[in-house]
């Protein structure tokens, strides 16, 4: 199950846009991921980010759903970016209108995704069978009440990703018998940086370093991580009017260059590579974007011995949050949502700890197996009973 079951392209009719669905793989018809929109995505990230996704949901717990991505190069700051992001998902309608369940990622909001599923008569993608089934749209109706709630201040939806990984963080670092008040770096404020940091400094955690995409703003007795969430635009970016006198601003390439002892990029793939894996000097990694380490720069930080808790077990509490509530596998308030990630994301990371810990070997290389997708379904119409009459 190396190779996607389907990559399709698309090439927008009235910009230079171009986008691409990559399905992994289904699982009783069904497959999720997020739509992402950024100048930087190729097709070979998309695919490389759809098989992240069929682990994911492996680690996810649930046994529902295969994964997918999709992704669209262009410029998600564009005046026009919600007619693109529009125009593309219609081409998908066929693809989505059968179980390809397609949600946002870095560039899009999820609000947006809905609004046009809706304009289109979607609620939310679902099989032929899942629409008939009673007890998911009653979880459909839960799953729309709860995209209205908050916890913390936060929409519920904007922290769930960014608290699961907080709580990977702090099992692994508990696992590691780190110390109190460790030093942490966030690299992305959008909702996933933003909400793990929040975590993280409630758990007692010292947040020293955030960039965005326009600057690095850095304190060694720590960032008050509330008033930068109070203050900051959509894009994800702070407002240096309301830094602390204290805080020093440097150029946002600089992330990797801050004393920390926990680092936790949140936003691009890649950004740690053969060209900087080795300034890395953090002794742990939890990732909360996908991929963002490439190939050649994994390599450099197994052979250094540092360890990570990689994509696809920290970064999972927005699929868990969708799968658990439409498939009422936890009560339907926000606590309860929080909880369940909690459990969850603890429990994946101690074992992918302990395993790679009796192993002797790099917990990448251990995750990769046992999170490995061992199902690879049909779409839910390809069923052979089912006779397709054509002219």
């Amino acid at each position: 199950m190396d190779k996607p079951y389907l990559v399709v392209e698309w090439n927008d009719t009235e910009t230079d846009a171009q986008g691409w669905l990559v399905v992994h793989n289904f699982i009783k018809g069904y497959t999720g991921g997020g739509t992402r929109m950024h100048p930087s995505v190729t097709r070979e990230e998309v695919i490389r980010l759809a098989k992240a996704m069929a682990y994911k949901y492996v680690a996810n717990d649930s046994g529902t759903t295969g994964g997918c991505k999709a992704g669209i190069s262009y410029d998600y700051k564009a005046p026009d970016a919600y007619a693109v992001l529009r125009r593309f998902l219609i081409a998908m309608m066929p693809y989505i209108d059968i179980g390809v369940s397609l949600g946002s990622d870095l560039g899009t909001k999820y609000e947006d995704v809905l609004k046009i599923f809706n304009e289109f008569g979607i609620d939310i993608p679902l099989t032929k069978s899942m629409k008939h089934d009673p007890a998911v749209r009653h979880g459909i109706k839960e799953f729309d009440r709860l995209m209205k709630t908050s916890i913390d201040g936060l929409p519920l939806y904007d922290a769930v990703t960014g608290y699961g990984v907080a709580f990977s963080a702090d099992e692994a670092w508990k696992f590691k018998n780190g110390k109190g008040g460790a030093r942490v770096v966030i690299q992305g404020f959008g909702c996933v940086g933003a909400s793990c940091a929040l975590k993280l400094s409630q758990l007692g955690y010292k947040i020293v370093g955030i960039s965005d995409a326009n600057l690095l703003v850095t304190c060694d007795d720590g960032l008050d991580v509330q008033k930068l969430i109070n203050h900051k635009n959509g894009y994800g970016e702070m407002d240096q009017a309301y830094f602390e006198s204290n805080y020093i601003v440097r150029p946002n390439s600089d992330w990797l260059h801050v004393d920390c002892d926990i680092l936790i990029p949140c936003a691009l793939e890649d950004v740690i590579n053969k060209s900087n894996a080795d300034t890395v000097k953090a002794g742990l990694i939890v990732e909360a974007a996908n991929i963002p380490i490439s190939s050649d720069g994994d390599q450099i930080i197994k052979q250094r011995g540092i360890d990570i808790v990689n994509d696809f077990v920290a970064n999972l509490g927005a699929i868990r949050f969708y799968d658990a509530v439409i498939f009422g596998l936890v009560n339907p308030d926000p606590q309860s949502v929080i909880d369940d990630i909690e459990k969850l994301c603890r429990k994946n990371t101690y074992r992918l700890f302990s395993e790679a810990k009796k192993q002797n070997r790099y917990q990448r290389d251990v995750a990769y197996e046992i999170f490995k997708p061992e199902v690879s379904d049909l779409v839910e119409f390809a069923d052979p009973s089912e006779k397709v009459q054509l002219g």
